[in-house]
């Protein structure tokens, strides 16, 4: 198995259990790292593979478009994304919340998730 990892992805997204934090949108940060068939670099076609730019697209509107009270729950919906509309087989998720509390610069959740038993990969992916 490949993975392909988009760092930094700034959206923005309806988050939070605060009244402060229902009134707008607020900026989160995702960092994402998800596998993809070998065939794909067998093959050099986009079609055997996970179009990254689509993803980051997904993730764009659909956060745009409901509210999550934790960033937890967020964290899963996208992991849950990328199982069910891109059959990826291994998802590990950074997303944060930045600048919600003094002195802190971002406040998020881990998740790493394999699907269909898929191990995960060594340490440093």
């Amino acid at each position: 198995m490949d993975f392909i990892f988009i760092e930094e992805l700034r959206v923005k997204a309806w988050v939070g259990v605060y009244e402060r934090e229902k009134t707008g949108q607020q900026t989160v940060e995702l960092n994402l790292t998800f596998g993809v068939p070998d065939a794909a670099a067998e093959h050099d076609d986009i079609a055997d593979t996970i179009d990254y730019a689509v993803v980051t697209q997904r993730i764009r509107e659909e956060l745009g478009l409901r509210h999550f009270n934790l960033i937890e729950s967020l964290g899963e919906f996208v992991v849950n994304l990328l199982f069910d509309e891109f059959h990826a087989p291994w998802v590990k998720l950074r997303v944060a919340k930045i600048g919600v509390m003094k002195d802190v610069r971002r406040v998020g959740v881990f998740i790493q998730r394999g699907r269909g038993g898929v191990e995960p990969p060594p340490a440093g992916v």
